[in-house]
């Protein structure tokens, strides 16, 4: 129990870095929080700083997922599902940045990532399936949020039915998956109003 404990403080602590904010304020001389969404994510990083910082956060903030899952392997291998939900929810309260972080999902990629390495070794369905899920809705509708939550979405469904994870895996990503809707729900509001911004740049 400490084990876990341990575990899963250390990975909150890890998904509380917040990527977006360190790279704005040193290379960018910039906070995020006060421009675009406010929010601490890929997304809005690369709304307001430019595709290179919203590559960088988003690479970062997954690796983030990845190493928390790494030290619950070594340390204590039945964590490993946990550490990754905890990073995830510490991304977006993270104590680093007065518990406003962002929506989760560049590390919800690094959580799926982390699952292949270390619990199941399903590369393409556990990692590359949801990838090419968001990015299929995405061309469909040019809508970023609501390819988000279609993967992730989705990514429960294959643990459940094709991956067969342990139930304990399942239900820590349906966890997440009605989690990252919650912080969605500005989104969804602007999508039920026809007002949800569509990206310009998917040909």
């Amino acid at each position: 129990m400490l084990k876990m404990i341990l575990i899963i403080v250390i990975s909150y602590l890890f998904g509380s870095i917040p990527w977006a904010l360190i790279i704005g304020k040193v290379f960018y001389h910039k906070d995020i929080r006060q421009f675009g969404s406010g929010n601490l994510g890929a997304s809005n990083a690369g709304r307001v700083l430019g595709k290179p910082a919203a590559i960088a956060v988003t690479v970062l903030d997954g690796v983030k997922a990845v190493l928390s899952m790494l030290v619950a392997w070594l340390i204590y291998k039945d964590a490993v599902p946990y550490a990754g939900l905890a990073c995830c929810i510490g991304h977006c309260f993270p104590l680093f940045a007065q518990f406003k972080g962002g929506k989760a999902v560049a590390t919800t990629y690094g959580y799926f990532l982390g699952l292949a390495i270390f619990v199941n070794q399903s590369w393409f369905w556990q990692f590359v399936f949801p990838i090419l899920v968001f990015f299929a809705v995405l061309y469909a509708c040019r809508i970023v949020s609501l390819s988000s939550m279609t993967a992730v979405g989705t990514e429960v469904l294959a643990s459940a039915l094709i991956i067969r994870n342990p139930v304990n895996v399942t239900v820590c990503l349906l966890l997440l998956w009605l989690f990252i809707v919650y912080r969605h729900k500005d989104n969804i509001k602007r999508l039920k109003e026809g007002k949800e911004s569509r990206i310009k740049w998917m040909g």
